[in-house]
């Protein structure tokens, strides 16, 4: 089976807020599926944390790399693609496209040998695994409807995070979290995520670690991106002295960025994002670097219904992978998968078992959001 030809839909429309501070609008587009398709029919679905604008440029440099490829031979093909490509944006946008291609090649692994990609990745540890509902802090009087309609939804963890956490004063950033936690009561798993990455953030390490303190007095199960993305040495002092673990790690990309910051004892929790890092071939490799350092290894998973169809084929294959990133209220999650996610009576999610990512792709969802229409998905599917 060989690569024919790989095609790029930018979901766009009703992209969700992210919380920055120069906050995504509805027509943008920061999320690009990934169809793979192959001379004998077969089409291989991924995502790539990246513009469609980017990634098409990237596909464009690819191109001579994949085509005519063994569209069944992930791991080699993506690390083709990488050692061919150091020179024209190592990490960055062609890394993310390449994100894309390997979980498109892994999907059509999956359905070649008619299994679930967990069980190529040497076994399936779980059949099921517990989501992490994602939302944007809002102002304190805000939270609680912010959370309880979640929580209505069966979710029994929750990750609040970014807007104006760090932003204000100490009193606002524990207002906001006491609301929360009496929103999502005793019993619920509670995370909060800083937002560290965001432009010009303001926190500095000695606001982490009293801010850390504060989190620990509300049972946060971590503290996640702290600091400043580059402050390895500041993240390495934070997780020795935090009474709280400390997440982080989303925005590396490859298993080479992660190497120091793993040998440094910078995370409790590290946070590798499938649809950025390389895809599955690189976030595997993390994952097990990660447990030879004492790490857990949680994906990072703010991005698409195929980004968490690998997420949750990645937790199956880990023994201690237990919870995936669930960003609430974004159809490009909701919608893109035909059927959609349902969690069970314990709050959980099922781990598809069918070949490849197991799921299929909602073709009305991606006509509407790419801006393709059926007629031209068809053709450029054909």
């Amino acid at each position: 089976m060989k690569i024919r030809d790989i095609q790029a839909f930018g979901l766009r429309g009703r992209t969700p807020e992210g919380g920055w501070s120069n906050e995504l609008q509805p027509e943008d587009c920061v999320h690009t599926l990934i169809a793979v398709l192959t001379d004998e029919g077969a089409v291989g679905w991924g995502s790539a944390f990246t513009s469609e604008d980017l990634v098409r440029a990237s596909l464009a440099v690819l191109r001579p790399l994949y085509q005519g490829e063994c569209a069944v031979e992930p791991e080699r093909v993506s690390e083709k693609l990488h050692q061919n490509t150091f020179w024209q944006g190592r990490g960055g946008a062609i890394t993310h496209a390449i994100s894309g291609i390997d979980i498109a090649l892994w999907d059509l692994l999956g359905k070649a040998s008619g299994q679930p990609v967990g069980r190529l990745l040497g076994g399936r540890y779980r059949a099921r695994v517990r989501p992490y509902a994602s939302l944007l802090m809002r102002e304190p009087e805000l939270m609680a409807a912010e959370l309880l309609p979640v929580k209505a939804q069966g979710f029994r963890a929750f990750k609040i995070g970014w807007g104006p956490f760090g932003r204000k004063n100490a009193a606002t950033d524990e207002a906001i979290v006491r609301a929360a936690r009496e929103a999502v009561g005793a019993d619920s798993l509670l995370m909060v995520d800083a937002g560290g990455s965001d432009a010009f953030w303001p926190g500095n390490y000695k606001w982490a670690l009293r801010t850390a303190d504060m989190l620990a007095q509300y049972d946060v199960a971590w503290f996640e991106e702290a600091l400043h993305p580059d402050a390895l040495e500041d993240y390495a002092a934070l997780r020795r002295a935090s009474k709280v673990p400390i997440a982080g790690g989303e925005v590396l990309t490859r298993r080479q960025a992660f190497e120091p910051w793993l040998q440094a004892g910078a995370f409790d929790i590290v946070q590798p994002d499938v649809t950025k890092v390389g895809g599955i071939s690189e976030e595997r490799r993390i994952g097990w670097m990660a447990r030879r350092h004492g790490v857990r290894f949680i994906p990072h998973g703010w991005n698409t219904a195929l980004g968490l169809a690998a997420d949750l084929q990645l937790a199956s294959a880990f023994p201690d992978t237990d919870l995936v990133e669930y960003l609430t209220g974004s159809p490009f999650i909701d919608e893109i998968a035909a059927g959609g996610w349902r969690l069970d009576a314990d709050g959980m999610l099922e781990i598809p078992s069918k070949p490849g990512l197991g799921i299929e792709i909602n073709m009305d969802a991606l006509a509407e959001y790419s801006r393709a229409g059926t007629d031209e998905l068809r053709r450029r599917l054909g």
